[in-house]
């Protein structure tokens, strides 16, 4: 751990272009961590397969395996707290936790708050979840017909007006999908990483995501905002960067049963090393 500290922060002294930006790099959490030996990252523990509670008790899924991996690569111990979505950036803020990978989408008013490093790791969009039996493949087999959804999504009127599907709003997601069971309408219209946790939870076995996302929006995962452009920061890009290339996050997604997506198969082709056969 000292001797990787030792190098990033080496690599940051070269890669900085003044040295009154390099001299606001205090590296207090990067610091922390190596001297506790111990990293603290924020998961969800409610959305599944990305972040949740198995039946010990223990937070696992595909973000936790990233933090897993985070933590192998650092040479450091592991610890994972549960967060929520109204949570997770204060927890980082306040110092609770290091590190924070929790299915968040990358936002302006975000990055005001916490350090969203780059490349984005994930991506999440508008699509459907479907009975398998009605043979849906594109958008335009919506026309006209049918679709559920939940009061007050954006994406309902996108929908509507750009495929002319006519949805039919209801509270809550519990109640959208009931009326999809009930045959109340074709499809069910929301977000790919939601229903895609739906399909991985072994409950709509007759059902599928089989349109092509639209509208996507990157997940980014966060550092403190301080931490952002210095060697914490660079460090986890660096991460991203081979989670990409390497295809590990579609291994993780192939491990938790979650449909491949196509933004990371995209990722995967552009890193691809250009000398590799």
């Amino acid at each position: 751990m000292k001797t990787l500290t030792a190098l990033l922060t080496a690599a940051a002294v070269v890669a900085t272009t003044s040295g009154t930006a390099f001299a606001a790099c205090t590296n207090d959490t990067w610091n922390k961590i190596n001297e506790r030996g111990k990293i603290v990252v924020g998961v969800k523990a409610d959305t599944k397969p990305w972040g949740f509670l198995d039946s010990s008790g223990a937070l696992v899924g595909m973000e936790a395996d990233m933090a897993a991996e985070v933590a192998e690569t650092l040479g450091v111990e592991l610890e994972l707290v549960g967060v929520q979505s109204s949570n997770r950036m204060q927890f980082l803020e306040q110092g609770k936790i290091d590190l924070m990978i929790a299915t968040m989408s990358d936002r302006t008013d975000r990055r005001a708050i916490v350090g969203i490093v780059q490349p984005n790791y994930y991506t999440s969009g508008t699509n459907i979840m479907a009975p398998k039996a009605l043979g849906i493949t594109e958008w335009t087999d919506l026309t006209d017909k049918p679709v559920c959804g939940k009061q007050g999504a954006f994406y309902n009127k996108i929908v509507e007006e750009r495929y002319g599907a006519k949805i039919i709003a209801f509270t809550g997601n519990a109640e959208a999908k009931q009326a999809l069971r009930d045959k109340k309408c074709v499809a069910w219209v929301y977000d790919d990483s939601s229903i895609a946790a739906d399909l991985a939870s072994g409950e709509y076995d007759d059902y599928e995501m089989p349109l092509q996302t639209e509208d996507d929006n990157p997940w980014g995962l966060a550092v403190p905002l301080a931490e952002q452009s210095c060697v914490f920061g660079r460090f986890m890009s660096g991460m991203q960067y081979n989670w990409l290339q390497s295809g590990k996050l579609l291994e993780l997604e192939e491990k938790w049963g979650i449909q491949k997506s196509a933004f990371l198969e995209a990722q995967q082709a552009h890193f691809k090393d250009w000398l590799a056969e």
